[in-house]
């Protein structure tokens, strides 16, 4: 666990957990959780970790790394549906994968390896109208640096639920702050400011990043918005399941608001 803590100032972009007393279940659970992901991760067979990588991960073509090092994750909820459901009403094909039922092998691999993930968000979900829409474990790999971007989803709050943290530095920089996870803690970013996450130590860093709407909004404004930049994403990049898009990129704007110049030579130097 990552020991290097200090009291909490919260922001307009880096939110109070308390303030989403929706999000203790996951949080109570979250030992549970992280045991269900170790699991998985030294039980399953290498056919059925590929066929999860590939197919119930969100995948991005416009966040970009610096250097090799990659970011990898898998998910069982997308937009409030679990992801055997998400498949089937976009009516998601996966060329690789042609021979084989798709929407059943999910679903055996959400039910056999994450009840207790499945169950929690059910519980929450049915008292709080579906107020969770994304939950995926996202992890990153020893020396992941990615590069500064926006993720434009005004509607909701991102967060991060701390499963494995490594002593050292694996941090979130966002506007002008440098936050850590810390395991068993969720750390709530408002993702629509500039941030760009590092990992530098020689250890994986595992999350659960739950996407939820913003209490304070109207549910059928965020329902709305919700389907119309999905269907967007999804018509962009079907692999997205939705969490991606193109506007995920800093404008020159968000640099210069947020004394970031120094990052906007980096962007540029990657190739923008």
């Amino acid at each position: 666990m990552n020991k290097n803590k200090t009291m909490t100032i919260f922001s307009e972009y880096h939110l109070n957990p308390q303030q989403f007393p929706f999000l203790n279940s996951l949080q109570e659970n979250w030992q549970k959780i992280r045991d269900e992901f170790t699991h998985y991760i030294q039980s399953a067979s290498q056919s059925e970790l590929k066929f999860t990588y590939d197919i119930m991960g969100p995948k991005s073509n416009t966040i970009k790394t610096k250097g090799s090092s990659k970011y990898s994750a898998f998910g069982v909820l997308f937009q409030g549906m679990f992801i055997e459901e998400y498949i089937q009403t976009h009516q998601i094909q996966y060329p690789d994968y042609q021979s084989c039922d798709v929407f059943k092998e999910v679903l055996k691999i959400r039910e056999k390896y994450f009840p207790i993930l499945s169950q929690t968000i059910t519980t929450t979900n049915s008292i709080k109208q579906n107020i969770i829409r994304n939950v995926y474990f996202g992890t990153f790999h020893p020396g992941l640096d990615i590069k500064l971007h926006t993720n434009y989803n005004p509607h909701m709050n991102r967060g991060y639920l701390g499963l494995i943290v490594p002593e050292g530095d694996v941090a979130m920089k966002i506007c002008h702050e440098k936050l850590h996870w810390h395991e068993g803690e969720f750390m709530v970013l408002d993702h629509s400011y500039p941030h760009c996450p590092h990992n530098y130590t020689n250890y994986d860093r595992t999350v659960l990043v739950v996407d939820f709407f913003k209490p304070e909004h109207p549910w059928e404004e965020v329902i709305q918005f919700e389907q119309e930049l999905v269907n967007q994403r999804m018509q962009d990049n079907p692999y997205s399941l939705g969490v991606f898009g193109k506007s995920d990129r800093a404008k020159e704007e968000d640099f210069i608001k947020y004394g970031l110049a120094y990052q906007l030579e980096w962007d540029k130097a990657l190739g923008g």
